[in-house]
């Protein structure tokens, strides 16, 4: 066992060429007999011993070792710690590893390095994965879920989320720490421990007479978050084709982008034709022929990005000077992952295949293949053996794993479907 590093358990030593294996070979005769060098390329070696491994060290350069365990990674509380020997140091890339790295270093002449004692949460995978806005202290509450305390999560729209931890729960009362993925702002006075993650869910639709100021188009998008709606959700915005060159709703929207720190919302432009068709809950008789701009553009864009899901009315036009402005919602809908592992081995296996499989709270396919992927699953993912179309089309976040193109579909199925190679065929 590992001096300063009790309870680590097996200690995997990883190496590519000789010289490496070598040096491994070497490092595992003073750790002990928890220490193995496992023989074959590191790759598939690493995937076969990870779930056993307290603690692994590569002697590899850190983007390598990245690259090798971030398709492994599940939870904090249960992944190994990683040490990474690079160039005379022994860097602690993850986990508790930093009386590992220390010992190393001494063994190898080299010089340890720590890195932040902060640890990546649930919660912070949940973000990237959702590409939401933060509006709290994330670090903090992260901190409350990796310590096991019980944090209340509201999910009012239905996101199709990945298995989290058994502490963070979906009813009862909050007592700590809340989570609310949402687009819109919670009305009163904003409890201590709250965190927002709000969503990109809006298209906001913008008409407005000739030479409209910039001014009154973001007077116009301040009326819509004071009724209730977050501007950092905001996807896209969308228009009747001939008002793109108003100059007003240009700069009103580049200002937008400065002030939230994005420049990924496009402006979408539609004909009229297309928007006189579109039913509105207030049409009228403009004079430009049609019976809406702002509330037809808002959910024409959001009808385009949702690809055949459900769109709803966010908030109804407003009207400010000389401009108009609405916003339709983008709702989610389950997803459904198609993973076939085709006749290639473990090494083989795709980036995209396991960032699916980490993505989803259910996971389907015959016994066999879902035991080739479990070291993969988040903790809590549920496995079931059929059933994964009406599971996605009930919300949920599902891969089907199998050696066959899947569950058979009969028409349109309500979920996102996507279809990824398992592994390279050549």
């Amino acid at each position: 066992m590992v001096e300063g590093a009790e309870g680590v358990g097996v200690i995997g030593l990883f190496a590519a060429g000789e010289r490496g294996r070598r040096a491994a070979a070497e490092l595992a005769g003073f750790l002990g007999p928890d220490a193995v060098v496992p023989d074959g390329p590191v790759g598939p070696a690493l995937r076969r011993l990870w779930p056993r491994l307290g603690a692994a060290v590569f002697f590899l350069g850190a983007d390598a070792t990245v690259r090798l365990v971030a398709p492994l990674l599940r939870d904090e509380r249960s992944d190994p710690g990683v040490v990474c020997v690079d160039g005379g140091f022994a860097v602690a890339l993850l986990g508790d590893a930093g009386a590992l790295a220390g010992r190393v270093a001494e063994l190898v002449a080299g010089t340890p390095v720590v890195t932040s004692s902060s640890v990546a949460s649930p919660l912070d995978e949940l973000v990237e994965l959702l590409d939401v806005a933060v509006d709290g202290d994330l670090a903090a509450c992260g901190a409350a879920v990796r310590a096991g305390e019980p944090v209340l999560l509201a999910n009012p729209l239905g996101f199709p989320l990945p298995a989290l931890p058994d502490n963070v729960v979906d009813h009862g009362h909050a007592t700590g720490w809340t989570v609310l993925l949402d687009d819109r702002v919670p009305a009163g006075p904003r409890p201590d421990h709250l965190l927002r993650l709000v969503p990109r869910t809006l298209v906001v639709g913008v008409g407005s007479g000739a030479g409209v100021p910039a001014s009154a188009v973001s007077a116009a998008l301040a009326g819509l978050a004071e009724r209730g709606v977050d501007l950092r959700a905001i996807r896209a915005f969308a228009t009747l084709d001939r008002k793109v060159a108003e100059q007003g709703i240009a700069d009103a929207l580049e200002d937008w982008g400065f002030w939230h720190d994005s420049t990924t919302a496009p402006l979408l432009a539609y004909p009229g034709e297309e928007l006189a068709v579109v039913p509105v809950p207030n049409p009228a008789e403009l004079a430009i022929g049609i019976p809406s701009v702002a509330e037809a553009a808002a959910l024409r864009g959001a009808m385009e990005l949702s690809a055949g899901g459900r769109v709803e009315m966010a908030v109804e036009k407003v009207k400010g000077a000389g401009v108009t402005v609405a916003a339709a919602r983008v709702l989610p809908r389950g997803r459904l992952a198609l993973i076939g592992l085709g006749p290639g081995g473990a090494d083989e296996r795709t980036p995209r295949a396991e960032a699916e499989l980490r993505r989803a709270s259910v996971v389907v396919g015959p016994r066999e293949c879902v035991d080739q992927v479990r070291h993969l699953l988040r903790p809590g993912t549920r496995v079931r053996g059929d059933g994964a179309v009406d599971l996605a089309e009930a919300g949920a976040a599902v891969a089907y794993v199998g050696r066959d193109a899947g569950p058979t579909v009969a028409g349109p199925v309500r979920a996102e479907v996507v279809r990824v190679a398992g592994v390279a065929n050549g």
